[in-house]
């Protein structure tokens, strides 16, 4: 925290940067203008390169769209096709039911005339045929045998084939049913996932939409820095003293180099009881600082809580500060380009050897990581 204050009340007191630009020449002059130039088709690579993601994404989210529709008009035909399902499973259900009543109305006659056709043994009807007693009834006892036995194998017959046949329907439509049921639950997931698919593809859309918004600001950002070294250049190539041009922090963000070389063993953390506007980097002792971007020496000498500090101005708001030094080589005023020693590491609060490095962009502290080139 006494870190945290001394920075706050160092860039509060901060003169305004000298107004002697030192030494700068033409080739210095060209350098940043080369710079500025790389950068900005760096910057318009990226624009190409999101906006050609952007079309692709666009395709995505039309797809995903139609084939959203398409699980919706499916899901639609099922549930049609599972209530004429139903409507028939109820039919059925009610059918089976009404055989099962009237099941119970003539099962006992049934199965009384089964017990009767039983008892009349292997012979069965031909019992009946015998048993008349003259020859005149014979012909009739037996059109009543064969019609009594054709109705009795008719009835059983009957009764087992539709109580069969509604029973087979049933589970028919109960496995239709089921078969509906699962293909109406994947067309759901299909549909949520392509729900979940068409949020995120908009999400990247929006946040592409965000970076070439960032894109074109930064880029507007160095071409009117570009601007002033061409209006520079043109005033050294005319005898006049030169401008006091910088090029901007914020367009180089990722891009910028690393102050000194070695694994970062404290990180940027705003809040909490380990809290840190900046980083410390583990480089050896007496190794170079360098500064990240062009600037000017805002501050440069021992500073309580942060050793040997110097501190860069790169105008608009945003500062780099290299704090543990064993050896500040620069003074206040000074013009630095990019890569320029601002000192050596010395050792840190700990005792070990190591470089604090903090950000400030806009006045306010950034996490270094965010802004330096990846490695």
């Amino acid at each position: 925290m006494r870190r945290v204050f001394a920075v706050v009340a160092a860039l509060t007191v901060l003169a305004v940067p000298s107004t002697n630009a030192g030494q700068s020449d033409r080739a210095r002059t060209e350098s940043m203008a080369r710079r500025a130039t790389d950068r900005l088709q760096a910057l318009q690579r990226e624009a190409e390169r999101l906006a050609s993601e952007e079309r692709t994404l666009l395709g995505d989210v039309r797809k995903l769209e139609i084939e959203r529709q398409i699980k919706a008009e499916e899901i639609a035909r099922l549930d049609a096709n599972t209530a004429s399902l139903n409507a028939e499973l109820e039919t059925t259900t009610a059918r089976i039911a009404e055989l099962e009543a009237s099941e119970r109305v003539a099962g006992p006659q049934l199965r009384t005339r089964l017990v009767e056709i039983y008892k009349l043994g292997r012979a069965r009807y031909v019992r009946l045929l015998l048993a008349t007693p003259d020859a005149r009834g014979i012909g009739q006892a037996a059109r009543t045998v064969a019609a009594l036995a054709a109705l009795d194998r008719q009835r059983v017959a009957s009764y087992q084939q539709t109580l069969s046949d509604l029973t087979a329907a049933r589970a028919s439509l109960e496995q239709r049913e089921q078969q509906l049921a699962a293909l109406r639950a994947d067309a759901e997931k299909a549909q949520a996932d392509a729900a979940r698919a068409t949020d995120a593809r908009n999400a990247l859309v929006r946040d592409i939409d965000r970076r070439r918004d960032l894109n074109a600001q930064l880029t507007g950002e160095l071409q009117a820095a570009q601007q002033r070294l061409q209006a520079a250049l043109r005033d050294l190539a005319g005898g006049s003293a030169s401008v006091n041009t910088a090029l901007p922090l914020r367009p180089f963000q990722g891009q910028l180099e690393w102050p000194a070389e070695g694994a970062v063993r404290g990180r940027f953390a705003s809040t909490g009881a380990a809290a840190s506007n900046g980083i410390e980097i583990g480089a050896p002792q007496g190794a170079n600082a360098l500064a990240v971007h062009d600037g000017t020496v805002a501050f440069a000498g021992a500073f309580a809580g942060f050793g040997n500090l110097v501190i860069l101005d790169h105008g608009s708001q945003a500062f780099s500060l290299y704090g543990d030094l064993l050896e500040v080589l620069v003074k206040k005023g000074d013009r630095l380009d990019r890569g320029r020693t601002v000192g050596t590491v010395g050792p840190t609060p700990t005792g070990a050897a190591g470089l604090y490095f903090e950000l400030r962009v806009d006045g306010k502290p950034v996490d270094p990581l965010q802004w330096l080139r990846k490695r």
